[in-house]
């Protein structure tokens, strides 16, 4: 089985209220539980709001740390999933099904390497 991380990406700003937020969540832990049950779930992780990343990075052989994310945007990378799938259509389709949950998100599919 391949491995493939579904990346959530979500806007820059305050989460929405827990009118929004609450079954946003108790669709994203349903659909984690159908992900386990059917042997794909590996590992998934919340990240902290982009402001509170850093970056390192090697600049004329000084190696520097920023505050922030790598670039200005309005979205960044706010939780991922990494799963085992035959290919990339039974990861697109748990892809499919973690859109539906996170309702106007979008959800990238990337095959790991090696």
């Amino acid at each position: 089985m391949k491995q493939y991380v579904l990346t959530m990406y979500q806007p820059d700003g305050d989460p929405p209220g827990p009118e929004v937020l609450g079954p946003v969540m108790r669709d994203l832990n349903a659909l984690e539980e159908e992900m386990k049950a059917a042997g794909a779930w590996v590992f998934s992780g919340a990240l902290r709001p982009a402001e509170r990343a850093a970056v390192v990075r090697l600049r004329d052989g000084e190696v520097l740390a920023t505050d922030g994310p790598y670039t200005e945007g309005k979205e960044h990378i706010g939780g991922f999933t990494i799963i085992r799938a035959a290919d990339m259509e039974a990861a697109l389709e748990w892809a499919r099904r973690m859109a539906r949950a996170v309702a106007l998100l979008p959800i990238e599919v990337r095959e790991f390497q090696g």
